[in-house]
């Protein structure tokens, strides 16, 4: 295959996938663009605001991309293209089905929270389960959205910015961003970001075309698959590579950020857009950092020694940013990293504080209750970004897509009360289950069992839960139609 012609294939089958899959997609959860939506029914100048849908876009993307499908593709990278192959699968297949169903469902739920999401669906029990987990994998998101970009910041400013000093200037924003009104800061920077964010995206992958970089040039043992594991350290590509790469693919995180998009939006038709295309395009910028990886460096060895020795991923950024753009572009494209994780860390927040609001029943359309909130949560994410970040990473991206998989099983259960097939998002549902569950029993920040009892274990919860989910379907139905809160083609102001 020609140079980068894996990446261009993967590009292609990204497009042809939001339009073919999305569209049935869009199709199972069958959108009513005469239904009335929170935006218009509970407009509070705050939360619920209309916005137009070129700005929702804008603002989804950039609350869901944070440093993942950056750091986690080049993680990921070290495994081989088979990387690329669950970035465009893992996106058309599980992650935007997610993120559709996810934001969908919210909208018809008055913009609740995916915690109240999931329990109108699933029941009490993981209503009560999501809350916290919920809770934690956002205060969790936003140390590491803080973090990431404080220490880029750092390396670059030299010795009149520190690490403490970003950490500051940062978090400052991000309790602005979570208390004041929705189109005060975010709705009016996000654009400016963007612009940025595209920078970066076209520019790196301009760059590896221009410069002459050849795709996949590390040296295979004869008679193997180019798709084979090249891990240097010998990792199992399964579950680890699943975990790793995570917002670039499927990402439970975003489930905790439609919500805030639900509260804007004003006609289901645009859902697909809005939803399922944001994903797809966090998965463009997930390939262009995956395909720099392992286009830039020579062998996985030579990425390894810069992710170990030379600054994290973070390293990564910045000197294939400054090699390939000079100067100038490289600063652009990192700060393009560096505005990612800030444009979901503040959302992550914002996120936090309405999961809050909604459980204790607070009204947000007043200043000193958001702060009654806010305050608290900054004060344990403040503590938490003393810990070193790869520990924080880890439980990350496990939490990450823990909570994905309950959502994944959330959605099958809403489809299957519509009586639309379910099975296109329940065999994502049971892949995932499989995943997470042999990642904890055998990350060595989990049980640390053996790999083949780790796996098996794995495989058996995933049947269990698919027997389980199977078998309660009509109680899904009687649950949901029995509980259902007001939907918005009812609702009265």
């Amino acid at each position: 295959m020609s140079p980068l012609g894996y990446f261009f294939v993967a590009v292609g089958a990204l497009v042809v996938g939001y339009i073919v899959y999305g569209k049935i997609t869009e199709r199972l959860f069958v959108p009513d663009p005469n239904r009335s939506t929170p935006a218009l029914a509970m407009q509070d100048g705050v939360d619920y605001v209309p916005l137009p849908n070129w700005k929702i876009f804008l603002i989804q993307l950039l609350n869901i991309a944070g440093v993942g499908p950056v750091f986690g593709p080049i993680l990921g990278a070290l495994y081989g293209p088979s990387a690329l192959l669950w970035i465009v699968f893992g996106t058309l297949l599980a992650g935007g089905v997610h993120d559709y169903f996810s934001g969908m469902i919210s909208l018809r739920y008055n913009g609740k929270s995916v915690p109240d999401v999931v329990g109108y669906t699933l029941g009490n029990f993981f209503k009560q389960f999501m809350r916290v987990f919920s809770l934690v994998l956002l205060v969790l998101v936003g140390v590491v959205f803080v973090s990431a970009p404080a220490g880029i910041l750092a390396s670059l400013s030299g010795s009149w910015g520190s690490l403490n000093f970003w950490l500051a200037v940062i978090f400052i924003y991000y309790f602005l961003a979570t208390i004041l009104p929705i189109d005060v800061i975010i709705a009016r920077l996000y654009p400016l970001f963007a612009a940025v964010l595209l920078i970066m995206a076209f520019g790196i992958s301009g760059g590896l075309i221009v410069k002459g970089y050849n795709f996949y040039s590390w040296p295979m043992t004869e008679g193997t698959s180019v798709f084979a594991n090249v891990h240097p350290q010998g990792l199992p590509m399964w579950p680890l590579m699943f975990i790793t790469i995570a917002c670039g693919a499927l990402s439970g995180f975003h489930a905790t950020q439609s919500p805030l998009m639900a509260r804007c939006v004003t006609n289901e038709k645009v859902g697909r857009r809005i939803f399922y295309g944001s994903m797809v395009a966090e998965g463009a910028i997930a390939l262009v950092w995956a395909t720099a990886g392992m286009t830039f460096y020579q062998s996985p060895e030579a990425l390894l020694n810069v992710i170990s020795n030379g600054g994290g991923p973070a390293g990564v950024v910045k000197e294939v940013s400054i090699s390939l753009l000079g100067p100038v572009g490289g600063i652009l494209a990192i700060l393009g990293v560096v505005v990612l994780p800030i444009s979901s860390g503040d959302t992550a927040f914002r996120a936090a504080r309405l999961l809050v609001a909604d459980f204790g029943g607070i009204n947000q359309s007043k200043a000193p209750k958001r702060l009654m909130i806010s305050v608290p949560l900054f004060a344990i994410g403040v503590l938490l970004s003393q810990i070193d970040f790869t520990i924080i990473w880890r439980y990350f991206g496990w939490s990450n897509q823990t909570l994905a998989t309950v959502m994944l099983w959330s959605a099958a259960a809403y489809a299957v009360r519509r009586g639309t097939c379910h099975w296109l998002i329940t065999i994502p549902a049971t892949f995932m289950t499989a995943t997470v569950i042999s990642y904890i029993c055998v990350a060595p920040e989990g049980f640390k069992l053996p790999y083949n009892i780790s796996v098996t274990i794995g495989i058996m919860a995933a049947a269990l839960a698919l027997v389980w989910f199977l078998l309660n379907r009509g109680g899904f139905r009687k649950h949901v139609l029995l509980e259902l809160p007001p939907e918005h083609g009812a609702v009265t102001k």
